[in-house]
């Protein structure tokens, strides 16, 4: 491969090219002469080639029809994928979902149903939420499409809610009991306007057919009625389906042709009278002429326009180009060609996350020292205090070991979590995992979901992890009895934790003040401005801890040390 590094000291060589003039003057030409070429060839053809012409217009109008239908129904698939996701169908609100589904879906034309592993109805925005529903009208393609385990279409059926033939889309859906699929249902006379969405040449019909032949809808003046069973394109074997078919029909001779969608399997037929096929084409030779002089005059004019145009756009992402380089703020412009004004606005994206990209690194090296002190200076009182209650190095090693790994649990929760906090309840079952028992019953924990700041964590992680290590080696879980909870609630402004103790048996109150004391009364008290009780029952000791939530919140520990406080 050449070598593309570029010499220090010299600037790397301009790319050479033409104008974009240049290539605009000349697609005007290789559209406009091979056009002009196939006009004149095309006064010279007979009937015969004037019908292929009709031929390929017809097939390409049906093709269009065909795809916009295909749209319409991937649109509600797509649809009800997303609808799918709703947080309201995960935590199994069926009510919630109805309404999330009925707002959605409002001047749509298309409504919602789920069912469950029996096909049985559970809720559809036909109806309001709670209505008694039976069992699916189309339980053949809800089981198709459990089988297959991807979108399915149904043939058109009458559906009994909506009184009226109709057409559903399934999606199954997994682990969000007691819903096992979900479906987009439709009338069938909504989908005319896609069938209307292109004009077939005149004396032609449409018609949408699912896969038994039956009407779905019908453009044109055609009197099929929905749900009636179109007499043509049945049973034609090794017919291509681009191909024109002569059929009988009521007594006269029609030509048909067909388009076959690969995704719902339906299919859009066309026909029209013979003899209206037939009919010789009329054109004017001094009508080509004239309008393809005229078109050649006014295409290179144009091109010429485009070509300043472009010219200019193309420079002005140049130079913001450049800015970017320099890592210069950049802003996205207007210009008149959309896909210019598309780089335009990723090149102002590309800046933003730039300069976001250098405050965060500025911030997480800032934060890693002030981590790290904090972290030292932690450990630093963890062997201190360890050292005051250690009668020998082994049981000093073992108990520091245990303090800092239960602050390595906090910090790898709050590294898995980074800015955005934990969860308390993830903090306490890192913490407490450990020092559960056998019987799940001598453990009891529950509070409300709050998540807090990583400086808060640190502190609590470490306060649990203080309790815990008191509760095995000298209160409730030091013997086969004793059982202990661990409960917190949210008032307006503050976290009311508590910690209560059961023995199973008297308890023997003790002097001291390790570690564990300092970490719950001066680090919890003092760190996190709580208010810290202690309080000794008969059979067994209690801890209050009552926290302001300012300490943990979230916005306060996510505050970036080289950015101003905003104002208001």
């Amino acid at each position: 491969m050449p070598d593309r590094k570029v010499q220090k000291g010299k600037s790397a060589p301009r790319a050479s090219g033409h104008p974009i003039a240049l290539y605009l003057i000349a697609l005007v030409l290789a559209i406009l002469i091979p056009a002009l070429a196939v006009a004149l060839v095309l006064l010279n053809r007979t009937n015969d080639a004037q019908q292929k012409v009709l031929a390929a217009l017809t097939n390409t109008t049906v093709q269009a029809i065909g795809q916009s239908v295909d749209r319409e129904i991937n649109g509600m698939a797509t649809t009800l994928r997303v609808l799918s996701t709703s947080q309201s169908l995960q935590a199994g609100n069926l009510e919630s979902f109805h309404d999330r589904a009925l707002s959605a879906l409002a001047g749509s034309g298309s409504y919602l149903i789920a069912v469950d592993a029996d096909f049985r109805q559970l809720l559809s925005t036909r109806v309001p939420y709670g209505t008694s529903l039976g069992l699916t009208s189309d339980p053949e393609t809800a089981q198709r499409a459990l089988d297959r385990g991807v979108p399915t279409i149904s043939p058109l059926f009458f559906g009994q809610t909506a009184q009226a033939y109709v057409f559903n889309v399934w999606l199954p859906v997994s682990d969000l009991a007691p819903v096992r699929l979900v479906t987009m249902t439709q009338n069938a006379r909504d989908l005319v306007p896609a069938l209307q969405a292109r004009q077939l040449p005149d004396g032609w019909h449409a018609a949408l057919v699912d896969t038994n032949n039956a009407v779905i809808a019908a453009a044109g003046d055609s009197d099929l009625e929905t749900g009636s069973i179109l007499p043509i394109r049945q049973n034609l074997e090794g017919v291509p389906d681009d191909a024109w078919v002569q059929e009988q029909w009521d007594g006269e001779r029609v030509v048909t042709a067909e388009w076959r969608s690969g995704y719902t399997g339906w299919r859009i037929i066309a026909w029209a009278s013979a003899a209206q096929v037939q009919k010789p084409l009329q054109e004017s030779v001094l009508q080509l002429g004239v309008w393809g002089l005229f078109i050649a005059i006014l295409a290179s004019g144009v091109a010429a326009i485009i070509a300043r145009r472009i010219g200019g756009s193309v420079q002005g992402l140049r130079l913001d180009a450049t800015r970017l380089g320099r890592g210069e703020a950049v802003y996205p412009r207007t210009y008149p060609i959309s896909e210019i004004a598309e780089v335009s606005r990723a090149l102002a994206d590309a800046s933003e996350q730039r300069q976001t990209a250098d405050r965060d690194i500025r911030f997480l090296m800032r934060e890693l020292a002030h981590r790290s002190k904090n972290q030292m200076a932690v450990i630093a009182a963890m062997a201190k205090q360890t050292a005051r209650g250690a009668t020998d190095i082994p049981s000093y090693v073992a108990a520091l070991e245990r303090r800092i790994m239960g602050l390595a649990r906090s910090t790898d929760l709050l590294l898995a979590h980074g800015r955005a906090g934990v969860m308390l309840a993830d903090l306490v079952e890192q913490q407490l995992d450990p020092f559960r028992p056998p019987e799940s019953s001598r453990l009891r924990v529950e509070g409300a979901a709050i998540r807090i700041n990583p400086q808060g964590a640190q502190i609590l992680g470490m306060a649990l992890h203080e309790l815990a290590t008191n509760a095995t080696r000298h209160g409730a879980l030091s013997g086969p009895d004793g059982w202990l909870e661990l409960s917190w609630q949210i008032s307006p402004d503050t976290l009311l934790m508590r910690w209560r103790e059961h023995m199973g048996r008297p308890l023997v109150v003790g002097e001291g003040s390790g570690f564990g004391t300092i970490v719950l009364r001066t680090m919890v008290g003092g760190a996190l401005g709580a208010q810290v009780d202690r309080e000794v029952h008969e059979e067994g000791v209690e801890w209050i801890f009552a926290i302001p939530l300012s300490a943990l919140d979230l916005e306060f520990a996510a505050e970036r040390p080289d950015e101003p406080a905003r104002a208001g």
